[in-house]
């Protein structure tokens, strides 16, 4: 199922006082937040997880990672819940394991509007090289650079694989991603966002100049809001962990966040709180903490 719809947030500091409501959903970001830099799911935090579900709180995986790189969640924690995958791009049911995951909702980037995109960034930032996400494909430039750890089933100019006909038209895009080897991240992350207004969001996620363009008003906050629209579940009854500008919008949204000790500034400024870096288990931490406060 394909759907496209907004979610409004307001500012919130790292001062604002955390929602007491109990939780009923936890949504966390993956790489630099619920996984260790080995790649690895500590026990603390699989056992945090698992305490969790047992208490009835629902476990959601909110990541940019797209679907085909979740099998590593998927082996360490038993197949938890749900994966927003790709930024809010795709919803994703881990429960039939490794390699059977199937996709619930999809939320895609018109083919118009990446051509659009493309154009705009590589006129604003000559030199940006791309590569393209699809549901289950993979295509990317000769020039993008080995960032990734498959190979790619195609290698054209994005607007060649965007045309009709071009090989990234026979399924869903999923996002965009665009890489620039002088740029300063954040630097390239505000040019991106000014030069494509409307037509793309535009988020990074990586330390490196490596953005990530979604369809409009697709962002992790967006899918998980209507996630739990489905589910009768309100924003304060919400708690969400993450660590770079990717998970700003859902670190404002839920009614309790923690940005990571490990946390871009931005994810900090927009959580109600903070916990341990992603190499302390401070998920774990405040997980348990949270089971702990439950009546």
């Amino acid at each position: 199922m394909r759907e496209n719809g907004p979610v409004t947030s307001a500012t919130r500091t790292s001062e604002s006082s955390p929602a007491a409501v109990p939780p009923r959903l936890i949504a966390t970001d993956l790489d630099g937040t619920l996984l260790r830099d080995d790649q690895s799911v500590s026990p603390r935090t699989v056992a945090a997880l698992a305490a969790a579900e047992a208490a009835g709180i629902e476990v959601f995986f909110v990541t940019g990672r797209p679907a085909r790189w979740m099998d590593v969640v998927a082996d360490h924690v038993h197949g938890h819940g749900l994966a927003i995958c790709g930024n809010g791009a795709a919803v994703v049911d881990l429960h039939d394991g490794p390699g059977s995951h199937r996709f619930v909702k999809v939320r895609d980037l018109a083919r118009d509007n990446a051509l659009d995109a493309v154009r705009l960034l590589r006129d604003a930032a000559p030199g940006t090289v791309y590569a393209l996400e699809q549901t289950y494909g993979f295509h990317q430039e000769p020039g993008y650079p080995h960032l990734h750890l498959e190979v790619p089933d195609t290698l054209a100019p994005a607007e060649d694989l965007l045309s009709p006909g071009g090989a990234a038209t026979a399924e869903p895009l999923l996002k965009i991603l665009a890489y620039h080897a002088a740029l300063e991240p954040d630097a390239f992350l505000t040019l991106a966002r000014l030069a494509l207004g409307d037509r793309a969001g535009v988020t990074r996620s990586s330390p490196s100049a490596l953005l990530e363009l979604s369809g409009p008003g697709v962002s992790k906050a967006s899918t998980l809001a209507l996630c739990c629209a489905e589910r009768g579940i309100a924003p304060e009854e919400v708690v969400a962990f993450g660590d770079m500008p990717n998970d700003v919008e859902m670190l404002t949204w839920a009614g309790r966040s923690y940005a990571m000790g490990n946390a871009h500034p931005a994810a900090v400024r927009a959580a109600s709180g903070r916990t341990a870096a992603n190499n302390d288990d401070g998920v774990a931490v405040m997980i348990e903490k949270l089971l702990a406060e439950l009546p």
